[in-house]
């Protein structure tokens, strides 16, 4: 069973930034696409960030439009590790951060990390 284990979060204010880390005990982190999610209080689940399997051209990034341009989302496949660095935080941006792993990024995630609480206070 894989298991995926998310840390980072925390209660930071408005504009700051934080860092989450996803690792996942899988053997062969670089043919998997990982991806980040979202869900605040009384809201369903969202997409934020997702990153593709490495392959020969390299790797792929999605973004929601919600947070295109103060989030970024990266691998380092020699730790089996998918950050999620967050700037400009908002308050809107204050929920419960889930890692994913699956086939494809914009596809079916098969595993979960027990997500991570971000509280960004105005």
């Amino acid at each position: 069973q894989v298991q995926l284990v998310e840390s980072g979060g925390g209660l930071v204010q408005t504009g700051g930034s934080l860092r989450l880390s996803c690792t996942t005990s899988t053997q062969t982190f670089t043919r998997y696409a990982m991806g980040w999610f979202r869900q605040a209080p009384g809201k369903e689940r969202e997409f934020v960030a997702a990153i593709s399997a490495t392959s020969w051209s390299g790797t792929h990034t999605y973004y929601a439009d919600s947070v295109k341009g103060r989030f970024t989302i990266s691998r380092d496949n020699a730790n089996n590790t998918v950050y999620l660095q967050m700037n400009s935080l908002k308050a809107e941006d204050t929920a419960i951060y889930y890692c994913g792993q699956g086939s494809e990024a914009l596809g079916q995630y098969d595993y979960w990390g027990q997500g991570v609480q971000v509280t960004v206070s105005s």
